[in-house]
């Protein structure tokens, strides 16, 4: 516990709980998304690909800038948010965690439609013959097949969250205990004299955390491959 100070630990504690809960929120979505695309012809079909994948392309600061015009407590969805639910984003760890989940949803979709695309559809639709509704045989046969993709997607959009800084700090400032995040500390802190130790134990935690999520994402992903396999 020595080894990063209390202001420390508040800043890796609130990047976890804000990677955690953007992961959490984004899966679901993040799976119907890339059944969409992976599974169905529709207008608009690649309007919606590139909408998913702009984050990619876009600055992080431009994509924290539109979070703001959207979900600033005088914005339009923030105001109508505020004033019916309740719900604050701007400045909030809330809002870290929209900003996050939004950065690491590419990420998500494309690993989830890759194991998709991959899965014999002949084997959905056997299911299908027998009297299964397509709901079911999504649910009993097409995701336990893509379950490696699912948690390689899941981790790969936590480390990205993480890791994500322009967005959160655009969006959410840098407010130490509320929305300093580890990016953002180690940024305060390359900032102060002296504060480059401070920084370089934030560096080696985050990089020990990014280095644990990709080898967890393995060791799951190929015990969930085993079960696929096994059945």
């Amino acid at each position: 516990m020595d080894f990063l100070s209390p202001e420390e630990w508040t800043a890796v504690a609130l990047s976890l709980r804000v990677s955690f809960w953007a992961t959490l929120v984004s899966l679901p979505f993040a799976i119907f998304v890339a059944a969409l695309l992976a599974r169905r012809d529709f207008w608009g079909k690649q309007l919606l690909n590139g909408i998913v994948h702009l984050p990619l392309i876009l600055p992080p600061v431009v994509t924290g800038y539109l979070l703001l015009m959207t979900f600033g407590r005088r914005a339009p969805v923030g105001a109508w948010l505020y004033d019916t639910l309740g719900i604050v984003f701007a400045f909030r760890w809330t809002g870290a965690a929209l900003a996050a989940g939004i950065m690491g949803f590419p990420l998500m979709v494309r690993a989830i439609r890759l194991a998709l695309e991959a899965v014999d559809p002949k084997l959905e639709q056997a299911a299908g013959t027998l009297g299964a509704s397509r709901p079911w045989v999504f649910v009993t046969v097409t995701l336990p097949l893509i379950l490696p993709g699912i948690i390689a997607g899941a981790i790969l959009g936590f480390a990205k969250a993480m890791g994500e800084f322009g967005a959160t700090i655009t969006f959410v400032s840098n407010i130490p205990g509320q929305t300093q995040t580890l990016p953002s500390a180690i940024y305060t802190f390359l900032q102060v004299p002296g504060g480059e130790a401070s920084a370089l134990r934030l560096v080696a935690v985050s990089v020990s955390i990014a280095m644990g999520a990709l080898i967890l994402s393995e060791v799951l992903a190929r015990r969930a491959q085993k079960r696929v396999s096994g059945a």
